[in-house]
């Protein structure tokens, strides 16, 4: 089985970024939905922006769409593709002198030409002239291809007949759904960082006071490897707070609480990795904890032996439901019959979110369309619905919870408290919450796993102790 460390994506990444290749696959989905399309595709990058009442630039975080059809992570650029010629141009900022005084040169148009998959580089100051030039060329009829919101008040579009506001967001969005070769070799090395990173925290986390700590030494590990941003708010909750899906703080005091949810990832040239491991503070888990990280090892590793193209993921996330009803039922935290407990949706108090979700540019990747009006609570959370293709990338994270505030409500409803077994429950509030999240690659015959960050029980331990 193919698997992150196995993968020789050092290789892969010495070649560009293949904007130019994206670009066709957009054009490519825009033309089957507008059949005939002819003109442009026009972008812009994040522009820099100050932020409020000071003179420092905001934390520059490059625009997905723009990103995705060329490969360029500078502020303050436009592109350009004509559908007709099969032709990309990037257009990037001019040489400001005052600026270089204190940010040195920019990148020039030469280097920008050698860096990024793109025909033609010029500058921003082109880019009415160019827009007019070429929409002069088309025949009538022809469309300006943009994304609403993203188009600056400078910038005309007066040689084209039509202005379509629609199609180019839901086409890169979608396309970014499958990855090609490069894109899954950039999420490999973001994987392989972020995994010796959560290592990292193992080898800390019985040695500190504060949550805080921890999510230091995530962040340094990270940032001494090269990988400067992070996908995503770090998770580092210990405790009852691990029962917080989305717990922000990361600064409590550890002494006394069980164990340790670490939900981070770093990010490599604009791609995500997203990993979770739980672990025991102390180096032991106790048989409580150990119970619950069993059933959820085991939810997310039978879930991810029924991967492969083309399966359903409601019917994965139902597997992972079913495996959790038989667990809780033989330790004894639910009773009764489990058919009846799956129907009454039960489960959900203890496992209230989704399977995963796509995983590419964007943390929650784009394409998965959820339904969040569902009624059924079993699925209402689930960010992705529909059968996965081969090549996309999608996160498997299983979680058992013991949260007060999502449990009680079960409790006083006469229609689910028959099935809790409230005396044994008593006995897992500080469990906390348990989650386990690895990234995997569909393929034809099944997966292969990016994340190589200890899961083990007995591994995690012997790390812990031996630090």
């Amino acid at each position: 089985m193919t698997t992150a460390a196995s993968m020789d994506y050092e290789t892969t990444l010495k070649g560009k970024y293949p904007a130019k290749r994206h670009a066709q696959r957009v054009a490519d989905y825009i033309r089957n939905k507008v059949p005939g399309a002819s003109g442009v595709l026009y972008l812009e990058g994040r522009a820099t922006k100050l932020l409020e009442d000071n003179d420092e630039a905001e934390p520059f975080r490059q625009r997905r769409y723009f990103y995705y059809l060329t490969g360029c992570p500078l502020a303050d650029c436009h592109y350009m593709y004509d559908l007709d010629a099969d032709k990309s141009t990037l257009f990037i900022p001019p040489i400001d002198p005052d600026s270089v005084i204190w940010s040195g040169l920019p990148v020039s148009v030469d280097e920008a030409k050698q860096r990024w998959d793109v025909d033609d580089v010029r500058y921003t100051s082109d880019v009415n002239a160019t827009l007019a030039q070429v929409g002069s060329t088309k025949p009538k009829g022809s469309s300006v291809f943009a994304i609403p919101s993203q188009v600056s008040d400078k910038v005309t579009f007066l040689e084209f007949d039509n202005k379509n506001f629609s199609i180019l967001k839901e086409a890169i969005e979608v396309t970014r759904v499958v990855k090609d070769e490069y894109e899954l070799a950039i999420m490999a090395k973001a994987n392989e960082i972020s995994s010796d990173g959560h290592k990292a925290v193992m080898q800390k986390v019985k040695h500190v006071q504060n949550e805080r700590e921890l999510e230091a030494v995530f962040l340094g590990h990270c940032i001494a490897k090269g990988a400067r941003n992070q996908a995503y708010h770090s998770i580092v909750a210990s405790g009852r707070a691990a029962a917080t899906l989305h717990y922000v703080p990361n600064n409590a005091d550890m002494a006394g609480k069980l164990n340790l949810l670490l939900d981070a990832g770093g990010e490599w040239d604009c791609y995500a990795s997203d990993i979770t491991r739980t672990f025991p503070i102390n180096g032991k888990f106790t048989k409580e904890s150990r119970e619950i990280y069993d059933i959820v090892l085991k939810m997310q590793n039978e879930c991810i032996a029924a991967l492969k193209e083309g399966v359903l993921w409601d019917d994965v996330h139902l597997l992972a439901h079913k495996i959790a009803i038989d667990g809780l039922l033989q330790i004894g935290i639910l009773q009764g019959d489990k058919d009846e407990i799956l129907e009454s949706r039960t489960s959900v108090a203890f496992f209230p979110h989704g399977l995963g979700h796509y995983l590419g540019m964007d943390t929650h990747d784009t394409g998965g369309n959820p339904n969040y009006a569902d009624k059924d609570t079993m699925f209402r959370y689930l960010r992705v619905r529909g059968r996965l293709p081969a090549g996309s990338v999608i996160t498997v994270e299983p979680g058992i919870y013991f949260c007060n505030f999502i449990i009680e409500p079960f409790l006083k409803d006469p229609k689910h408290s028959k099935y809790i077994n409230a005396d044994v429950l008593d006995k897992y509030w500080d469990v906390g919450g348990v989650r386990v999240e690895d990234n995997l690659v569909i393929t034809k015959d099944g997966t292969y796993n990016l994340t190589t960050a200890p899961k083990d029980p007995e591994e995690m331990e012997k790390i812990i102790q031996q630090s």
